[in-house]
Order: structure tokens, then sequence, then C-alpha cells
């Protein structure tokens, strides 16, 4: 079993002793962190949705992200990845969220912005967290960290809510 199916196992086990379910706003993956988790048998248990929005038009149409952020403050952005795991929470239902946008090459990259850049966020509730990495490597390097981080992140969030229940 590779590293992914044995983070999206780890994320089933906690979600279910939780009783929740996650959701997934992807760009730069292009549904890599939805496929990870539905690699697990049993994963509609916990899995709620996944939502692809690969164009700014989708991410507003689909999640809810305000239009005008985009011109301020560009899609890989703090602002959109929080307002994209807040948009997927709303269409879902889901409990837990994990939305991603970024630069994954190999062009596309700027001074402000390089190649590798990615924007994570994760919801848990009403409350939404995001961080900014830079991940080396190729497109597919940068896409697979990026799932990576997106899994942990999640893990981390229900560890820390089954430990607040106990």
């Amino acid at each position: 079993m590779d590293e992914l199916t044995q983070l999206a196992a780890e994320l089933g086990r906690q979600l279910q002793v939780l009783n929740a379910q996650v959701t997934t706003a992807e760009s730069c993956t292009g549904g890599a962190i939805s496929e990870a988790i539905t690699r697990i048998a049993g994963s509609s248990a916990w899995f709620e949705a996944g939502f692809v929005t690969y164009s700014n038009q989708q991410k507003t149409r689909q999640l809810q992200v305000p239009e005008p952020l985009f011109a301020q403050v560009g899609a890989v952005s703090r602002e959109v990845v929080e307002a994209m795991a807040r948009g997927a929470q709303a269409q879902s239902g889901a409990r837990f969220s994990v939305a991603v946008s970024g630069v994954a090459g190999p062009g596309g990259g700027s001074a402000a912005k390089p190649v590798g850049t990615v924007w994570l966020a994760w919801g848990v509730g009403s409350e939404v967290s995001a961080e900014c990495r830079h991940f080396p490597g190729d497109r597919d390097d940068v896409r697979r960290q990026t799932v990576e981080a997106a899994l942990e992140g999640l893990i981390r969030r229900t560890v820390r809510e089954i430990k607040n229940q106990g």
C-alpha cells in the first residue's frame, strides 16, 4: 500500500470514530485527493463529495468564492482556499473539508508565486485555517506532495477533534 493510500485509510478510521464526513475542493490536484480517499473500500461512509474547480468561474459557481477575490489576491491565495473550503462544506454538508489551489508547473509561476507554491485550507465545523507551502520538483511531484499535505492536515485535525471529545 503506498503512502497516500495509507494516509487516506488513516483519515477514514479517524472520521469513522467521529462519525463525520469530509469533502474536498481541488484545483491544482485535479481530483487526486478525492481519488486517494476513494481508493479505500467503504469510504462512502465518510467521504461526502469532491469538487474539482479548476477555473475561477467554477470556484465561484460551485463553491461561492466571491469573484472579486481573484482580481484582488489571485486564485492561489489564503482568501480563495479558505472560501473554497467553506463553500465545499456548505454545498456538501460535511463537517471537515480541505481545499487546495497552487502553481503545479511547469509554467504559470511568477516572482511572487513561483512554481511549487500551494495554498491549502482545512475546515472543521465553522473554523477554517490555511497555510502556504512551497513544494520542490516537477508537476507530478508538486501535485503528489499537495495531496499528502492535504491528507496529513485532515488527519491532524480529526485527531485533535477526537482528543477534544475525550
